[in-house]
């Protein structure tokens, strides 16, 4: 689990986001309420596949294109309970919630650098792009 997760409120506009993303160097950004509990999530392809190119005002809030509802783990899960949990709602990265707070964040990236298997990794990218996107999926050719 990474712990530094890079946050926004629902208020903030989808353009400060994006670039909270770049300065960051993050491909996600946990949306939190007023508390600080994490209440949706977007991503850097959500930004630039359904926001940018869809020609949303860039100064619009982002709350209202994050991805819903926010799939979570918690701190006491082991590694692959947290990849099964991925894999079985077709989701890269799961935000860690202790109680109401965020604790951290678990990426595919994360599961490939600790079990040091990048076939793992890759096997559990496949899985969640072809649940998601079935219809974009491609088989391996043989």
């Amino acid at each position: 689990m990474t712990a530094g997760v890079v946050t926004a409120t629902p208020e903030a506009s989808v353009v400060s986001v994006a670039r909270q993303m770049r300065d960051s160097r993050v491909g996600s950004v946990v949306i939190v309420d007023p508390a600080g509990s994490p209440v949706a999530m977007i991503t850097d392809r959500d930004l630039a596949v359904r926001i940018f190119a869809g020609g949303v005002d860039p100064e619009t809030p982002v709350g209202e294109h994050a991805s819903r509802p926010l799939i979570c783990g918690e701190p006491e899960m082991e590694l692959d309970e947290a990849a099964a949990l991925m894999v079985q709602h077709r989701v890269r990265r799961l935000p860690v919630v202790d109680g109401d707070s965020l604790a951290g964040i678990v990426t595919l990236d994360d599961i490939a650098v600790r079990t040091g298997n990048l076939e793992v990794a890759r096997r559990m990218t496949a899985e969640v792009i072809e649940g998601a996107l079935p219809q974009f999926y491609f088989h391996e050719r043989g």
